[in-house]
């Protein structure tokens, strides 16, 4: 059963959205442009736009990236009151633990946490600031249940990303900012 979204849902709301250009990243981007949301997103190439999107071409897994995504978040939006990272993903080669450089560990870890953890550490201090935010971390089911071969890096990644949204939690939730982890499977885009 689809739930029809409620146009002033999100009313007002500014959202930042990492990995929003496709796949769960796009849904989400749709679901808050539904409910009334305005929204930020960015990818390391140009894209199509997408109607009602502020769009910033960057790359998360650096430093200049999340800096520039924060800052036009800021100068376009005027913050943000819901920050959602769906930024995410995997390269690594088939072959067991053992395939896995150090260069292939390098690449996971920053796509899959340090790109979060850049954001959060640009853009929380305002929600701390104003009392209230809401920030979701997606993880993956595979922080918790990894696939043996050649996700091992991608899980191990989506672990400390649970870890690191776990400790926060206590540290923000008493300053009115909640942060939530949502771990989905498998999804077909």
């Amino acid at each position: 059963m689809t739930r029809k979204a409620d146009p002033t849902e999100f009313a007002g709301k500014r959202v930042l959205i990492s990995g929003g250009t496709k796949g769960l990243g796009r849904a989400t981007v749709d679901r808050f442009l539904a409910g009334g949301a305005r929204v930020i997103t960015s990818a390391r190439g140009p894209l199509e736009p997408i109607d009602g999107v502020e769009f910033v071409q960057a790359d998360l897994t650096t430093a200049e990236g999340g800096e520039a995504l924060a800052k036009a978040a800021i100068d376009r939006l005027g913050g943000v009151d819901i920050l959602a990272h769906v930024l995410g993903g995997s390269t690594t080669p088939g072959g067991g633990f053992a395939m896995l450089t150090d260069d292939y560990w390098l690449s996971e870890l920053n796509l899959n946490l340090l790109a979060t953890v850049r954001l959060d550490r640009l853009l929380i201090p305002q929600m701390i600031e104003r009392g209230a935010g809401a920030v979701v971390h997606v993880t993956s089911i595979q922080s918790v249940l990894p696939l043996p071969d050649a996700t091992t890096a991608y899980a191990s990644a989506k672990a400390a990303l649970r870890t690191y949204s776990k400790s926060i939690s206590k540290e923000l939730g008493p300053k009115g900012v909640r942060i939530n982890t949502v771990s989905p499977g498998w999804i077909m885009t």
